[in-house]
This record gives structure tokens, C-alpha cells and sequence, in this order.
């Protein structure tokens, strides 16, 4: 349940960063969430510390450093609320590793699900913000809230679970980094956010593109040496 509440911080401030800016640069910070995972894993999960993912995770940093260069003090309000909102998911995201050793994937994101809509219904209430007025939605708006709930989060949240399982936490926080291609994709398609973005903003997502590569190819790398010492 706590977790719960993590998750909806992280969206809380995931979508206060959105706000302010673009979805493109957002999604983009979520991208350290890979840095904070190479030393809360080892915490949490009780393993060694990683020099390779820790090094993947700075170079995502620089990654980010390389894109914020040029910003703006208000540019880098919303570099506070996307980077807090990484350091969050690294936190969910390590604790659900941790949670799935023992619990089915399912039961984890009912008790998060169900303890987040309850934290968020109590911010809103406290903030005078649960009005009709904000309530009120078209048909349309329903059925693309019901597709996010269900599919894009939800179903989503299962899945990144099993995969965690399976891959580690890092591995998956790292793969999520490929977000940032196909939201600035789709920012660009439905939001015309290319007319915002630069060329530096291109060049640093490349640069982090090109470290998920290298991690896969790494990794996979490492579990052939290690099946061959077993052998």
C-alpha cells in the first residue's frame, strides 16, 4: 500500500512536469530512473553493487545535462519534477522486484491501484480540486481514460512486474528509456512539439538511445560467459 502511494507520486509529479513543459522532455528525465535503480537494487534486493549499470546510469545523466544545457529557470522547475518523479519509479520499481519474489504480479498492482486512487482522492479533496466541475467529462474523454486505466497502466504495471522478475529491475527501468523515442513520436505527430524541440534535445535522446542498446548487448554478453564458466 505504501508503494501505492509512491506510484502515485511519481504520477503526480510525472504529469506536474508535463504541464509545464513538453511530454517529450518529461518522458526524457524519467530516463535517470536507470541511474537510482544501480544503487537502490543493491539495497533492497541485496546484491552487488554494479559499476556497469551505474556507469549506464551516469551516462543517461550526462545524456540529460547535455539537452538542459541551454535551459531556463522555469525549464529546470520542470527538470525538478521529472527527476523526482525517476527517483520515485526506481523506488516502486526495486520494491515490486523485491514484492514479486513472494507475490503473485496481480495482487501487487490491486493493492498499489487501490491505495493510490485512496492517497490521490485525499490530495484532491485537501486541495478543494474533487469538484463536479473538474469531474465532468465527454464521452470521448471516458473511453480514452478507461483505455489508459486499463491498458496503459493497469496491464502495463502487470507486465513491467513479470518482466522484473525476469530481467532485474535495472534492465527494465533501462528499457523504458526507449519512451522518449516513441512519445516524441507521437508529440510530434499529435502535439507539433518538433516546432519546440532542438537540435541538442535529438542529439542527448540519441545518446540515451545508444546506452539501452549497450545494455542489452552487455548484458547479453555476460550470460554467455557466465553459461560457459558453468559449463
Amino acid at each position: 500500500m505504501l508503494v501505492g502511494i509512491i506510484v502515485c507520486l511519481h504520477w503526480i509529479t510525472f504529469y506536474k512536469a508535463i504541464s509545464l513543459s513538453t511530454a517529450s522532455l518529461a518522458v526524457l528525465c524519467l530516463s535517470t530512473t536507470t541511474l537510482h535503480v544501480s544503487w537502490i537494487d543493491p539495497i533492497i534486493m541485496k546484491r552487488r553493487f554494479s559499476w556497469i549499470e551505474f556507469l549506464f546510469g551516469v551516462l543517461v545523466i550526462f545524456g540529460i545535462y547535455y539537452i538542459s544545457a541551454d535551459f531556463s529557470a522555469a525549464e529546470y522547475e520542470v527538470l525538478a519534477y521529472g527527476l523526482t518523479s525517476a527517483l520515485l519509479a526506481a523506488l516502486f520499481s526495486v520494491s515490486n522486484a523485491k514484492f514479486a519474489e513472494k507475490i503473485s504480479s496481480s495482487q501487487i498492482i490491486l493493492y498499489e491501484m487501490i491505495a493510490g486512487v485512496i492517497f490521490l482522492t485525499i490530495v484532491l479533496f485537501s486541495k478543494g480540486q474533487l469538484t463536479a466541475a473538474n469531474l465532468t467529462m465527454t464521452i470521448s474523454d471516458f473511453w480514452w481514460l478507461l483505455f489508459l486505466g486499463i491498458v496503459c497502466t493497469s496491464l502495463a504495471f502487470v507486465l513491467m512486474v513479470d518482466v522484473v522478475k525476469k530481467l532485474g529491475a535495472f534492465t527494465a527501468s533501462l528499457t523504458i528509456n526507449l519512451e522518449p523515442v516513441y512519445t516524441m513520436v507521437l508529440a510530434i505527430l499529435i502535439l507539433n512539439e518538433n516546432e519546440i524541440l532542438g537540435k541538442k534535445f535529438y542529439l542527448g535522446s540519441t545518446m540515451i538511445i545508444l546506452v539501452v542498446i549497450a545494455n542489452a548487448v552487455v548484458k547479453s554478453k555476460m550470460k554467455k560467459r557466465l553459461r560457459r564458466k558453468l559449463i
